[in-house]
Order: C-alpha cells, then sequence, then structure tokens
C-alpha cells in the first residue's frame, strides 16, 4: 500500500454524517444569520421585519436548545468527493454507510428529527420511518481524504425546484426572474436562489444544487465587483429578484433573497440547459472531511453573532386577541387582511395526507373521526417531542397543498378557518369566500418559536400518519397573519405589490442595491 493511502473507517463516516445531521438541524451557517440580521435592520415593511425577526429568535431558541430549527427536517442530500488514494474500511458500500448515520441523527432520542421521507412515491407513500433513504452523489477526485458535504433540504423550497432548456440566445436572467415571481412563497424567503446553466438537464440541476451549499458573500462581492460573467449575474439576479418585492414570507418587503449562486458547464451548441433551486430560511448544509484519524470533530459557532432579538422586539400594534373556543362566525368575519392576531385556545392540526383521508370518508359518506365544526385547522407535521415539550418544533407547512381539498372541506365539515404558510390559489380563495373561512399564516422558518405557544396536545385522529396525523393543541397567544380575509383580499398579492412600486419609485431600494 502507497505511503500516502489512507484508510478511512466505515463507522467514521457513519457516526460524522450523524453527528453533522444533528449540528445543522439546530445551527444555522453563520454567515446566514449575518446576512439576515443585515435584512433585518434595513427591512422597512413591518410585516416583513417581524417575519425576519421570529426567524432570528427562533435561530438562536433552537440552537440553545439544540431541537430543530424546523418541523420539516429534510430529505438528506450528500455530495462525497473520495480520494483515489483512500480505502474505506467496511463491508458495506457508502451509501449504506451514509443511510446508517442518517438512520442514527434521526432517530437520536436526545434531538429526534422529523422523519419525512416516503417509499414507494408512486402509490403507497410509506413513511420509512428514519429519513432514509439519502440522495447520495460520489466524485472520485485526486488526494487521501473524503469530503462531504451534507444538506437536509426542506420540501417546501424543494417542490419550487425549476428547470428549462433555453435558445442559446435567450436571456437566462429574465427566465429565472419571471420563474421566481411565479414561485409564490412556499419556498419560505429570505432565503437563497442556486442556478445551474449547462451541460445537460441532470448536470444543470446537480449544479444548482451543489451551488447552494456555498457561502453566502453577495455584500463582499458587491463591495469589489464582478470578476467574471457568473458574478456580473448573482449581482443582476440579486438586485431583479429583490426588485420584485416579495419579501419575508411573501409579505412584501426589500429582502427576498440574501444570496443567489451561479455555476455553470460547458452546453452543446444547441441548447442552453437552466436549473433554478430555493433554499428556504432553513438553510441547513456543512462540509467535513475526514482522514483516516477519526470521526469530525464539530465545535458550536459563536452565538455572539445571533442578534438578540427578544419577544418584546416582534410586538406590533393593533394586535387582535383571538379566543378559539368561543369563536364566531361574525368575528372571523371582522378579521383583514395583513392584521395580526394572537390565537388561544383549542385548534385542530391536519396536513396533506390527513385531508386527503378527510375527503374520501366524506365522498364516501363516512362520518369523520373528528368534529371540524367551529374549529380551526392548523398545517402542520410537527416534531416528536422529548424531555418536558409538549410537543416539537411545530411551523406551518405548505398551504397550497390543502387547496385540491378545501373546498370538500369547507362545504361538508363548518370549519371556521385555516393556518398555514404562504399563498393560497385562486379555486381555495374561491372558496374562502364562499363559505367565509379566512385562511391566516405563520411563519415559515420559525418552527421552535411557535411549539412555545403550545401549552398541550392530544392524538385525536389517524395516529398510523405519523407526523401527518390530527392533534388537538391547545395554544397560548399563537401569533398569525391574517392572509386571505372572507372578502378574498389576498396579503401576498397586496404586499409585495405594494413593495414592488415603493422600490421602483423610493430612494429607500438603494440599500439593497436595487
Amino acid at each position: 500500500m502507497s505511503r500516502s493511502t489512507r484508510t478511512i473507517s466505515g463507522e467514521d463516516i457513519t457516526r460524522s454524517v450523524a453527528d453533522a445531521l444533528q449540528y445543522i438541524s439546530y445551527y444555522h451557517p453563520a454567515d446566514y444569520i449575518r446576512s439576515l440580521s443585515q435584512a433585518y435592520a434595513r427591512e422597512q415593511s413591518p410585516a416583513a421585519k417581524n417575519a425576519i425577526g421570529q426567524i432570528l429568535l427562533n435561530s438562536r431558541m433552537a440552537a440553545f436548545g439544540r431541537r430543530p430549527i424546523c418541523q420539516d427536517t429534510g430529505l438528506v442530500v450528500v455530495f462525497a468527493k473520495v480520494g483515489m488514494d483512500v480505502r474505506i474500511k467496511s463491508k458495506r458500500s457508502l451509501a449504506e454507510l451514509v443511510n446508517e448515520g442518517v438512520r442514527k441523527a434521526y432517530l437520536d432520542p436526545a434531538n429526534p428529527l422529523r422523519p419525512s421521507i416516503v417509499s414507494d412515491p408512486l402509490s403507497k407513500r410509506i413513511n420509512t420511518r428514519d429519513n432514509t433513504p439519502a440522495v447520495v452523489h460520489v466524485e472520485l477526485v485526486p488526494g487521501n481524504q473524503v469530503q462531504i458535504t451534507i444538506a437536509a433540504k426542506g420540501g417546501g423550497s424543494e417542490n419550487k425546484a425549476r428547470f428549462t432548456t433555453l435558445n442559446p440566445s435567450a436571456s437566462v436572467s429574465d427566465w429565472v426572474v419571471d420563474t421566481v415571481s411565479t414561485l409564490g412563497s412556499g419556498w419560505c424567503p429570505p432565503g437563497l436562489i442556486s442556478i445551474g446553466i449547462g451541460g445537460s438537464a441532470e448536470k444543470a440541476m446537480l449544479l444548482a444544487k451543489q451551488a447552494m451549499n456555498e457561502p453566502i458573500n453577495m455584500s463582499e462581492l458587491m463591495a469589489r465587483g464582478p470578476s467574471n460573467a457568473e458574478e456580473a449575474l448573482r449581482i443582476e439576479l440579486y438586485q431583479r429578484i429583490n426588485a420584485l418585492g416579495i419579501g419575508a414570507q411573501g409579505l412584501g418587503g426589500l429582502t427576498t433573497v440574501v444570496d443567489v449562486k451561479v455555476a455553470s458547464w460547458p452546453a452543446h451548441a444547441a441548447s442552453k440547459p437552466v436549473a433554478l433551486i430555493p433554499q428556504c430560511a432553513a438553510n441547513r448544509h456543512l462540509t467535513f472531511a475526514l482522514d483516516g484519524s477519526g470521526p469530525v470533530e464539530l465545535q458550536p459557532p459563536d452565538l455572539s453573532e445571533w442578534p438578540q432579538i427578544g419577544a418584546d422586539d416582534l410586538k406590533v400594534s393593533g394586535v387582535r386577541r383571538v379566543n378559539l373556543d368561543t369563536l364566531t362566525k361574525e368575528q372571523t368575519a371582522s378579521w383583514r387582511c395583513g392584521e395580526t392576531l394572537l390565537l388561544s385556545g383549542k385548534m385542530l392540526t391536519g396536513r396533506d395526507a390527513a385531508h386527503k383521508r378527510m375527503v374520501d370518508l366524506l365522498e364516501a359518506g363516512k362520518p369523520l373521526p373528528v368534529d371540524l365544526r367551529g374549529r380551526v385547522i392548523y398545517y402542520v407535521g410537527p416534531v416528536r417531542a422529548v424531555r418536558d415539550e409538549v410537543v416539537g418544533p411545530a411551523g406551518p407547512t405548505t398551504s397550497s397543498r390543502m387547496d385540491a381539498f378545501t373546498e370538500k372541506i369547507l362545504a361538508e365539515t363548518g370549519l371556521f378557518a385555516m393556518v398555514g404558510k404562504a399563498e393560497r390559489g385562486p379555486a381555495a380563495i374561491e372558496s374562502i369566500v364562499k363559505h367565509k373561512a379566512p385562511y391566516l399564516i405563520a411563519v415559515g422558518g420559525a418552527a421552535y418559536l411557535i411549539s412555545k405557544a403550545v401549552k398541550a396536545a392530544r392524538l385525536v385522529a389517524f395516529g398510523d400518519l405519523g407526523m401527518e396525523a390530527i392533534y388537538e393543541f391547545d395554544v397560548q397567544d399563537m401569533p398569525v397573519i391574517m392572509a386571505v380575509d372572507a372578502e378574498g383580499n389576498s396579503v401576498h398579492n397586496s404586499g409585495p405589490l405594494e413593495w414592488r412600486k415603493r422600490m421602483a419609485a423610493d430612494s429607500i431600494a438603494r440599500s439593497i442595491g436595487v
């Protein structure tokens, strides 16, 4: 064996993957926190500033509590660069070693992570219960180390990935901006947009996914100026995307992205493949190297870089307190688009799988296992509780996935209101108006913070669905924003439109380089 050859234990790979996944579940990358703190300081939209503040406070709480930043603890994606002078000592494949690490991390009793992966995606969609398998990409490179970049990609942002093949002369910038303008806010901004250009369809997507894990450096890039076409495109896209006024959580504001990443590869002369992948506010990723000396040793970040934002900083004027236990139609009809409500009392939970089951029962003429009359339902799939927790991190899921079920549920159950994340589609808004059942949003990316408003939780239906089961939460002062009122007015339409106009005409746009 060559002197330069190194042996790396398979157990060290497994242990390092597990430790890294635990680490990124509760520690944001410091570069993201710095960029988000700058965005918070300059934000002039009260709603967007409050949302960013909640994300920052949640991040600090998650770091100290060592509990997940977001209830969606992600699909695990691994990029492994294996040195050609490395011998991995194991009877298992690299993918098997990685998956054992994923299993250990997601089933860790001290900080269990939510398993979201389903097998047989075409039909049965049964949860694997341990979040395996991961998506593993392997590249052989010179050297005697194994470098692993590991990411936990949230479903809300992954669902907004897009691909096209442009004509060679077409503008990448125009396509990206037009596409981002149609994505809505289900990808949980403020985050990143990552672009892959060239190669083939699968190569462009891979470029975009890899580039997403590079350090955030837009401030430095804008200060020194671009040195190549990719950097020039990054700055152009950063300015144009933020000028859309989408803002934090789609509420309208100055910052939609804190950075834009661009990676390119040679392409066929007849085509220009372009991939776009958003990164949400969770932004979980980490790169480490193994050299045979043992598993990776991860040091906590310097939490002094996290801004000292407290609950008092997030208080807004004109807050309406709502008692869910005595709620009436007259009260819900009085809620107005854009106002902040504090919810107290009992609410139900339920998301994709629970809604499908309920609709299937209704269509079969069978009774539901829970009475929805006069109730509010929260679209959430929480993390399992530990220690003295009532519930684990419990942030909202993307509400548009419930749009197909909304008319049936509202028409036949007497549900009063819904709470989720991001915008609703035209059909859902039509049902909201028809049945006078408004829709509210909680801040995506503030899951641990939101969970502290839950004072009790009990399983009421569909326990076999795991995190998608229906629970009854007893909440106290849970903050939400009226997103679609009983008249059909939507904050996701009015907010970005207002800030797009302001930024086009006002000098405040200069603060982000627009």
